[in-house]
């Protein structure tokens, strides 16, 4: 299944993940680890362990570091 996502603040990618991947497993193809990101689906956090089932998809990212100072 193809899966766009779109991570707030920055670009949109496209993943192709395996029909049983988790939403964590999206959040780890997406580069980052599931305690720093969350999915949402039409506005709506859904939990990792959630089968993928959205093509389309608002990665949010709970921690980021600071800028310069």
């Amino acid at each position: 299944m193809d899966v766009t996502v779109e991570v707030v603040g920055e670009e949109s990618r496209e993943y192709t993940v395996e029909p049983d991947a988790t939403y964590a497993d999206l959040i780890r193809a997406a580069g980052y680890h599931p305690q720093e990101a969350s999915i949402l689906v039409d506005g709506t956090p859904v939990p990792g362990d959630r089968t993928v089932d959205a093509e389309r998809v608002t990665l949010l990212r709970l921690i980021k570091g600071g800028g310069p100072a």
